[in-house]
């Protein structure tokens, strides 16, 4: 188990080499992604919630969501990016936190955890604190990238990676541990204590990243919009609502 200090540099390494870097010519379509998942995540979320943000990243969720909440708050591990998220948005309260060490000043009606279960030691440990930051009607909202998708499925065909879940080297850059597929992220649930309410796929992705660069921005965007009609397993993201069970 890695300590906290190792856990901040390593954020703030990822930080400095993804988040904050202008070399990084496939932000547009992560962003892009980001915005489309925004439209699923702003019809969950009623006005005036209270709402913890983990993870700022590149302030997509921020913007789209934090002017319809009572209060938004955001949990960021590192410096850079929790000091970017404070000039941002100084109207939000901003905690400049690891995950596990979070201590939540009170009980929230919405979670937004998108793209962090894979990025943490303990997943199912981290549900559990996450527990005692929710009101008792309170939901969180999960994103996390799918094994099954489509351009995983190729890779393995093609001889690229040896299985499904096997990390690449953009997973390694942006500090993924892991990559889910629908019934593991569905036993975590389970053992934390959650119950799923709703589940839902995002991003027809059928190679990587690198491959489409010179894509369109109607295409991603088509790609994004298609989600909907095709089954969760086959898109790149999965996403979605838990409830304490019980």
């Amino acid at each position: 188990m890695r300590d906290r200090k190792e856990k901040i540099e390593e954020l703030e390494q990822i930080a400095s080499s993804y988040h904050l870097s202008a070399e990084q010519p496939d932000l547009f379509i992560e962003n892009a992604c980001q915005e489309h998942c925004c439209d699923w995540i702003e019809q969950l979320i009623p006005a005036q919630s209270l709402v913890l943000e983990l993870g700022f990243g590149d302030g997509i969720v921020t913007a789209r969501i934090s002017q319809q909440a009572r209060q938004y708050d955001i949990v960021e591990g590192a410096t850079l990016i929790a000091a970017k998220a404070r000039q941002a948005y100084p109207e939000a309260q901003v905690f400049h936190e690891l995950f596990e060490h979070f201590v939540a000043p009170i009980q929230y009606d919405y979670i937004l955890a998108g793209h962090v279960l894979e990025h943490v030691d303990s997943p199912v440990e981290l549900l559990k604190r996450m527990r005692g930051w929710l009101t008792p009607q309170g939901r969180i909202i999960v994103v996390v990238p799918n094994a099954e998708s489509i351009h995983r499925q190729l890779a393995v065909l093609m001889g690229i990676q040896p299985e499904l879940d096997s990390l690449s080297s953009r997973d390694g850059l942006v500090g993924h541990q892991r990559v889910y597929d629908a019934e593991r992220i569905r036993a975590d649930f389970v053992e934390a204590g959650y119950r799923v309410e709703e589940e839902r796929g995002f991003f027809l992705k059928a190679l990587p990243n690198g491959m489409m660069l010179d894509y369109s921005a109607e295409l991603i965007d088509a790609l994004n919009r298609i989600s909907a009609r095709l089954p969760p397993r086959m898109l790149a993201n999965l996403g979605f609502v838990i409830a304490a069970d019980g």
